[in-house]
């Protein structure tokens, strides 16, 4: 049986009616593709899709509606950021899958990609691309590399600090309770926050790693940091090949990890998401694979995807507006926020000692 197939039969709650459904193929571990189905009247609206990375057709966006909670557990309906609070301090709440995105960096000094006037993609009118997302445009790399290490310091690890944010998933991982961790985020501050590479997939590439365009010759960050910091092309010391870190560009397929660990999804009790406009596929989908009996908790400046707006999905909670404040008063309602202060602290505090630059 297919990997896909499995997790499609381990999702899916038996129901007579259902209002979408998320179909995921995967090919040899190397495309992954999100069909969205509508079970609907057929006067019910056409579905609005995107092509991003791999060109999977992204959710249609349901009308904002706010449903009932009926996701129960000893009784408790779960409707607030204090109930999802009370599932994890009563232990009911053990395999935490956390999806993040550029919203949890941003603090940390990372510009994001698509804000209006203080984005990535609107500083880079000076360099004359075609078009932004060029950029990050393998074809367009392998003409002219140029444009992408000219902006590549402002992404690369070094530059920025890890935020409360960050170590507040470091101590979800310290109290035993993060089964995994996805972010889309290249800059690396993950791993710096000392969340294991077991315990994270980065399912666009890291800068930890890079490879030369000509020999393959593998590399390590540190070989091609002093380049990358001062905006230039890193040559191979082989072949004098483009050496390109190992993140994915559009047109590139994703890491062999981002399927590896797809069997989280299933076995997950909770499902945090964390700064992220669920935009790009495959990685937005992934929202869509948790049992629909677990809450999905969304920190985040808007609301996104499907959370908050499936009637079958009936115990989504919605924390919008500034991440950090909302992670910081899920913090305080799990008693934790003194323990994060304090991580952080002790933290920042190393970093300080071997040199780095401050934090934002």
């Amino acid at each position: 049986m297919h990997l896909v197939t499995c997790l499609r039969i381990l999702c899916t709650t038996p129901r007579r009616t259902a209002s979408l459904q998320v179909q995921y193929t995967c090919s040899r571990c190397q495309h992954f593709q999100a069909e969205t189905v509508s079970e609907t009247n057929a006067g019910s609206g056409s579905l609005r899709k995107t092509s991003r990375n791999c060109g999977a057709s992204s959710l249609p966006m349901l009308p904002p509606v706010r449903y009932v909670a009926s996701w129960k557990s000893n009784g408790e309906k779960v409707e607030t950021l204090q109930d999802v609070a009370r599932l994890i301090l009563d232990g009911q709440c053990r395999k935490i899958v956390v999806m993040a995105g550029a919203g949890i960096s941003t603090p940390s000094g990372i510009p994001d990609f698509r804000s209006v006037g203080s984005g990535l993609y609107d500083s880079l009118r000076p360099l004359g691309l075609p078009y932004p997302e060029a950029v990050f445009d393998i074809q367009y790399f392998a003409h002219d590399p140029k444009p992408f290490f000219a902006v590549a310091r402002r992404l690369c690890p070094g530059s920025c600090r890890p935020n409360y944010t960050h170590y507040f998933a470091r101590l979800l991982h310290d109290k035993g309770l993060l089964l995994r961790l996805y972010t889309q985020n290249i800059d690396g501050l993950e791993r710096r926050a000392g969340i294991p590479p077991e315990r994270l997939v980065e399912a666009h590439g890291t800068f930890a790693t890079a490879t030369c365009t000509a020999c393959r010759q593998h590399y390590g960050w540190d070989q091609l940091r002093d380049d990358v910091l001062q905006g230039r092309v890193p040559l191979c010391h082989h072949c004098a090949g483009v050496v390109k870190p190992d993140i994915v560009f559009f047109g590139e397929q994703l890491p062999l990890n981002f399927y590896r660990h797809l069997i989280d999804f299933p076995l997950a009790d909770l499902l945090i998401i964390l700064g992220t406009s669920l935009e790009v596929q495959p990685f937005a989908s992934l929202s869509e694979l948790v049992r629909r009996s677990v809450p999905r908790l969304l920190i985040n400046q808007d609301a996104v995807g499907s959370l908050c707006r499936d009637p079958t999905r009936s115990s989504d909670v919605a924390e919008l507006g500034d991440v950090v404040r909302g992670v910081k008063r899920f913090a305080d309602l799990l008693g934790w926020s003194g323990e994060v202060s304090q991580l952080l602290s002790r933290e920042h505090h190393k970093l300080e000692n071997v040199g780095e630059p401050p934090s934002h």
